[in-house]
């Protein structure tokens, strides 16, 4: 993610406000994550933040002046206005203040304009996320949870804070998330803001199913995952809400995706069907064994034979299932299966799709190197139900993930919001 651009992040002006506390080491790193990521990002330091950073850390990894006053009236940052937190917050796409003090989270939420960060705040149009960090009991005082629930009832995301060791060396709820997290939250909310899959649900499956031989035993396939978790990725930067339905791949799950882990083909199933019906699409990214032990031993098989014989039976085919079922509910709106061959690639690929009754087979040849299984990066090509195919050249999962949630987005648009109940 470190040197990797994110779509919904490239191009943005984010904002970042930097209060005093010990975790504004974390606030730096945010800085040129974001900017690698595609972002720009001017930053505004208060005076107590500075007894722990200097300004001349965040210009440096930004590129930009970095504001510490609220009397600041030189436009040689390229602000549109001269006074400062007026140009800050014009076309701004988002004001992130990480690490928020209980100080400050006060002032914001009783409407101080009494330093630059405040007095941006007071002015933006745009998004703000407050991500809380303090020591010992602070963030759970009721002064503090009082001071939260104003900030939220206005609209201001508040990203709730991890639990763990403080500097005092006290343990308790109050520490900054770390940056993969802040940019997660911070990608979603800019999803829900501009993505083309805002208010649709999206279902999406991951990984390889495992199929028990015996308690300690099971079979499996060579899927990573890596695929269907950026697919997850990118529909909540499209701004959906996703559920993920995945097997244990030791993955991060994507920050406010809903994860469901299951192991057999079976379970997959039956969160598949249970999910299906209130999701506007599905994206079956899943490797699901096509066979099981057709007996499960409840002891381990000890070693006695030179031989082991398993007699396996068919597993369920949740893709062609929920095909079927799709015909008679018409839901979900959009169906994708994936096909990872070793031959026939296309010939293999429209079968699948005409047999499946899905809207796209995203195909790929796991013999190619740079493509399937562990890679980072992926070959496919996309077949659509309308006859059309799109080949993609090798890039990163991510990057092919973004195609298929544009090509579901551009369908969708087609089809009018589920109604909500």
């Amino acid at each position: 993610m470190a040197s990797e651009r994110i779509s919904i992040l490239d191009g943005k002006r984010i904002l970042l406000g930097v209060t005093g506390s010990i975790a504004c080491y974390k606030s730096a790193d945010l800085a040129s994550k974001l900017v690698q990521a595609g972002a720009s990002v001017n930053v505004i330091l208060t005076d107590a933040a500075q007894q722990f950073i200097t300004p001349l850390t965040f210009q440096a990894v930004t590129g930009h002046v970095t504001y510490t006053s609220m009397w600041h009236t030189d436009s040689s940052g390229g602000l549109p206005t001269h006074i400062a937190h007026v140009g800050l917050s014009e076309n701004a796409d988002m004001l992130v203040i990480a690490p928020a003090t209980a100080q400050h989270i006060a002032k914001l939420a009783n409407g101080f304009a009494d330093d630059l960060i405040c007095l941006t705040a007071l002015n933006c149009r745009c998004p703000i996320l407050v991500a809380p960090a303090m020591d010992g009991n602070m963030y759970d005082h009721p002064a503090t949870v009082e001071n939260i629930r104003k900030l939220q009832e206005r609209g201001i995301i508040v990203i709730e804070p991890d639990e763990g060791r403080f500097a005092s060396g006290l343990v308790g709820r109050g520490r900054l998330p770390e940056v993969p997290t802040l940019i997660g939250h911070i990608r979603h909310h800019m999803g829900r803001e501009w993505g083309g899959l805002r208010d649709r649900h999206v279902l999406v499956t991951a990984g390889g199913t495992r199929e028990a031989i015996d308690p300690v035993r099971y079979v499996t396939n060579r899927s990573s995952g890596k695929q269907g978790y950026a697919v997850a990725q990118a529909a909540l930067d499209a701004g959906a809400t996703v559920t993920l339905i995945s097997t244990p791949t030791g993955l991060p799950v994507p920050i406010n995706a809903t994860a469901i882990i299951v192991e057999s083909a079976q379970e997959m199933l039956d969160a598949v069907l249970e999910h299906s019906n209130a999701a506007d699409a599905l994206i079956m990214a899943a490797a699901v064994a096509d066979y099981r032990p057709l007996n499960v031993a409840d002891q381990k098989i000890k070693k006695t034979d030179d031989v082991l014989t398993l007699d396996l039976t068919r597993t369920p085919d949740i893709l062609q299932t929920v095909g079927q079922q799709r015909k008679q509910t018409g839901q979900p709106y959009v169906l994708v299966g994936f096909a990872a061959e070793t031959q026939d690639l296309l010939k293999n690929a429209k079968s699948k799709l005409r047999r499946k009754n899905v809207d796209y087979i995203i195909a790929n040849d796991v013999t190619r190197d740079g493509a399937g299984f562990q890679a980072d990066t992926n070959i496919v090509t996309i077949v659509g139900a309308d006859g059309n195919t799109l080949s993609l050249p090798q890039q990163t999962k991510s990057a092919v993930a973004e195609v298929i949630i544009q090509r579901i987005a551009a369908r969708l648009q087609t089809i009018p919001h589920r109604q909500r109940k």
